[in-house]
Parts: C-alpha cells; structure tokens; sequence
C-alpha cells in the first residue's frame, strides 16, 4: 500500500487511494478496506475522518445477508444486488459532540436532489394545490420516492390528469385525489372528514396552494378571495386534521409563503373580521398576497408554539422569486413579466425543492418555527416573527371561520 506522499494525485482530499473500497457495517459506520494488505480500518486512509451514513434506504432497495453473513444491497426496481451501501455517496463526518444544521442544498437544488436516498414508505402526505406548479412537482416527487400522497385540489379534472402523468412515469406511486376548495369553508371541513373516514395516518400537511394578483372578490363565506385561498382556508384545514397529526406524531405542517410578506405590516385596526377582508374600494392585489402570505409565516410559528410539545412542528417557506407557475395568469401584465424573467428563475423542480426539504428532511426532525429559503433558515421579517400578531391572528381567524360554519 502508498504510504505517506505517495498517494496517487485527485481533485479531492475524500478520493481514496488504489486498492481501497468503503463499506457500511450493520450500523451504518463507514470502514475502509485494503484489498493490497486485506486489512480493514474506521478512518480514512487520507483525511483519518470516520464517517456514517444515516437514515433509511433509498426507495426500494433492501438489506440482505449473503451466505457469508456479509451485508448485500438488493435494488427492486432496477433489479440489481450490490455489496455497496447506495447511501456511501452521502456519508458525512461522524462528530458525536456536535449536532448542527447540515446545509448541503441551495437555490439550484431540485426536490429530486433533496429526496435522493430517501425511502419515503409509509408516510402519508396531504398537498394543496397538487395539480400544477410547484405542488405538482412536489406531489411527483414525493410519490416516487414511496410516499403516500394525496392530492387536496379543487380541480379535479386537472388533477386526475396528473395522476395519470404520474403513473405513467412510476406505475406504482401511491398518489390519490381528493376535493378541497379554499374558497369554501364547508368544503375544507368535508375533505378533512373524507380524509378521517379513510383511517389514514397523516405525517405532513403541505399547505402549498395559493392565488396571486386576483381582482377583488368574495368567496361564499363572505371574505376576500386571496385573504381565505391563501390563509384562511389553510388555518381552517391545518385545525381540522390536527388530532390526526398528533397521533401520527412526529409530523409537520408546510407553509408556502413568500418574500412578499417583508413589505406588508398588520396594523391593529385590521384585526377583526369586517376589516381583515378589504373592501373592495381599499383593494390592491398586491398588497393582499403580502398580507396573506405574512398570515402564513404568523400561522406558521403560532402552530408550532401550541403543537411542537405534542410531536408537531411547523416551518414556513418561500420557493422562489417569480416562478412561471401559473400563479400569474389574472392579469396580462403579470404574465408579460414572469416570461420576461422566466430565463433567470428557479424551475419548478427548484422552486419545489425548500417544500419538500421542510417536509421530509431529517435536519429539521422535531425542529420548528423556522422560515427557510432556497433549504437554508434565513430571518423572516419583525413583524412576521410578532408574536403577539400571531395570537391575534390565531383568534381572527377563528372567530372568521365560527362566524360561518357555526
């Protein structure tokens, strides 16, 4: 074996020299073997880290033991057996004094790239807005690395057209359709109760769906459309399936906010019902969605103070800056920009990437109150971190959704 300078050359410090392999023990610690002097060792022969791979298997691979009683891999879905762990290529340092937020995505990040060796089996995932943009990917996504998702939509056409584009892609993703309208109260209430007849867990809640640059208008329950599509009817659902998550527990809730919540402040006269909803004389499109989306980050932390104790956190997110969507398509000037800038933005499979990180990864287990983006914590505004507007917030919309269901 080389010793000492006489390694060969490589781009990285981690390439290990001729006649070396890494393997997993039964525990997941990486070791080192020397097939020159059939010799094995815990350290790397250049850099002397230990390292270990943690978490589950990629999605259908499976441990065996050979005749030997050696560790093999076995992958069901290409069909193929190996003696090497396929989670080696995310090994990172063993240190077990230090336990830190591992940053490893960015904003080039796919949702693909941050599910990779990623089982995600037996875990139940319910997605607003699954039928197109972000929520599609992030519904496709999660269903091809074996989670069980539904699809929460009020377009059920374009949702089951999904579906099938799904399948087609991976026969068996476990993917459902289930109705969910935003803009009605009593349709919220009768997804969460489908939901319950079926005896599903529930593991994540993301609450992806949302409008953008609407004209005014009211839904049935009375309130503004953007206000009740991207908050309300969120808070209302989230409520309703909260004795599922609990039991379920650990589980998460997902807001999709945005960067647009930094501009808006809720001033204390917009705290009750008659004013929460603006008339139509004080609308400005725009401004809605900034005041929605700083609901979302408010609900967000709220949620996680009453709930992480019981086993359920609640992060909030942005996905990304100007994303050709679909969310711009009401007014033709928005759709003039976001093609403008369409070249120099996220693609969907990016902007879906922070969603599903907050989602599934094992980083931020048991961990909420956060607001990430491009998968990084990052300082959501002062007024989004208020938590005294967070309970305000809270009691409005509760008082809202009384004012109608009961």
């Amino acid at each position: 074996m080389a010793t000492g300078g006489s390694y060969i050359d490589s781009d990285s410090d981690d390439d290990l020299p001729a006649g070396w392999e890494e393997r997993t023990d039964k525990d997941g610690f990486v070791f080192y073997a020397n097939h020159t002097k059939q010799t094995t060792q815990w350290t790397h022969p250049r850099t002397g880290k230990t390292k270990q791979v943690t978490g589950e298997l990629p999605y259908g691979w499976a441990k065996k033991t050979d005749e030997k009683g050696r560790l093999m891999y076995v992958d069901h879905v290409s069909k193929r057996t190996t003696y090497t762990d396929p989670r080696l290529a995310f090994a990172t340092e063993h240190n077990p004094n230090k336990k830190a937020f591992n940053q490893r995505f960015d904003a080039y990040s796919t949702a693909m790239k941050v599910l990779e060796a990623r089982d995600l089996t037996g875990k139940y995932i319910i997605i607003t807005g699954a039928n197109s943009g972000i929520g599609y990917e992030t519904a496709k996504s999660l269903a091809f690395h074996g989670a069980h998702v539904t699809m929460a939509c009020r377009n059920m056409v374009s949702a089951r057209a999904c579906i099938q584009k799904i399948k087609q892609e991976r026969s068996e993703a476990k993917v459902e359709v289930m109705n969910c309208d935003l803009a009605s109260l009593c349709s919220v209430k009768e997804f969460a109760e489908s939901y319950k007849l079926k005896e599903w867990p529930l593991h994540v809640v993301i609450c992806n769906a949302g409008v953008f640059g609407m004209p005014w208008s009211a839904t049935e329950d009375g309130y503004e459309t953007t206000f009740q599509v991207c908050h309300l009817g969120h808070f209302y659902l989230v409520n309703l399936l909260t004795d599922l998550l609990i039991t379920s527990a650990p589980s998460r809730v997902v807001m999709v906010s945005s960067e647009s919540h930094r501009f808006i402040e809720l001033r204390s006269k917009e705290f009750n019902v008659k004013t929460a909803s603006m008339a139509q004389e004080d609308y400005w499109p725009i401004l809605a969605y900034g005041r929605a989306k700083l609901c979302n980050i408010l609900f967000a932390n709220e949620y996680n103070r009453r709930y992480r104790d019981q086993g359920v956190t609640s992060n909030s997110l942005h996905p990304g800056n100007m994303i050709h969507t679909g969310i711009q398509k009401n007014w033709w000037l928005y759709r003039i920009l976001f093609a403008l800038v369409r070249p120099f933005t996220k693609s969907l499979q990016q902007g879906s990437a922070t969603s599903v990180f907050c989602a599934v990864s094992n980083d931020l287990e048991g961990t909420g109150g956060l607001y990430l983006n491009h998968c990084c914590i990052c300082e959501a505004s002062d007024e989004a971190k208020n938590e005294d507007k967070a309970k305000e917030l809270w009691e409005l919309s509760e008082c809202m959704i009384n004012k109608c269901i009961y």
